[in-house]
């Protein structure tokens, strides 16, 4: 664990060094980026309502704390989107939005493939921008959102929560971002699910200037007042330039990897093929 540790803050130490001399660099001499608030207003409201929500993956891989085996080796994939509602009609330009994200666990390398855990995710929220002084700094989104893995019996896992979450635009490159709940748990054998699947998340993105690698490194908090929480790391290569499609190098460590799992340890790499927003995601 302490190796992960030092990896993370390697990898953000190189983030903050890498935006704060673009920064330096745009007030020695390159004027700082200018948004027009009923531009953005505009061009939000002129996009298709249908997009992409989380990233969208589909990754294979195998444990790397142990002797890879056709038990803790698999495929994992997400598929995530959202339904905008509504027009930047609603007080501070919140706009409102239906979001659905479903996660797999597929164990190709066993007898017959079976998937070993599908995760439901649908949400309603409220997501409003954060402008000041008409630049683009941010935006804030309040949801409901349900999660289980769809089972009966003893394999049956469920929570809901009321999520409170923003984004933080530092430049073009850098994006940090942060999500707190309220957990409402009421499925009858995950009622521990807060020690492992925790209470509140944090994180940052980056984005290179010619847009071809991105890179993120969320923590999500576990139950407690010890340093204990889940990492997730991703590393993105754009295959083609117009394209948003990447291959990805995909790293989870902790608890709460899946809901069938949620107590259940796991630490492993994946590669595979990433698709997201061409601006920064949300988490």
């Amino acid at each position: 664990m302490r190796f992960f540790r030092i990896i993370f803050a390697l990898v953000l130490a190189s983030v903050v060094y890498t935006a704060q001399a673009q920064i330096a660099t745009k007030i020695l001499g390159r004027e700082q980026e200018k948004f027009n608030v009923d531009s953005i207003i505009k061009d939000v409201d002129s996009r298709p309502f249908f997009g992409i929500y989380k990233d969208n993956y589909f990754a294979v891989g195998t444990a790397i704390n142990h002797r890879p085996t056709e038990f803790n080796s698999d495929v994992k994939f997400q598929i995530s989107f959202r339904q905008r509602l509504t027009k930047s009609i609603l007080p501070l330009h919140s706009y409102l939005f239906l979001s659905y994200s479903q996660k797999a666990m597929w164990n190709i390398f066993e007898e017959s493939m079976p998937f070993h855990d599908l995760n439901f995710n649908p949400g309603i929220g409220i997501q409003t921008p954060i402008f000041i002084k008409g630049r683009l700094v941010g935006n804030t989104l309040i949801m409901v959102e349900h999660e289980s893995n769809g089972r009966d019996g003893e394999a049956s896992r469920s929570w809901n929560k009321i999520s409170f979450a923003g984004s933080a635009y530092i430049n073009r490159n850098l994006m940090y971002h942060g999500k707190v709940w309220i957990p409402i748990v009421d499925g009858q054998n995950n009622k521990d699910i807060l020690k492992y699947s925790g209470i509140f998340q944090l994180g940052a993105q980056f984005i290179s200037n010619n847009r071809r690698w991105v890179a993120d490194v969320t923590f999500v908090k576990r139950q407690g007042w010890n340093f204990s929480f889940n990492t997730i790391i991703n590393v993105g290569f754009r295959i083609r330039e117009k394209d948003n499609q990447f291959l990805m190098l995909h790293f989870y460590d902790g608890y709460g990897e899946n809901m069938l799992d949620y107590n259940k340890y796991h630490c492993r790499l994946r590669l595979g093929l990433l698709i997201r927003p061409s601006f920064f995601s949300d988490f």
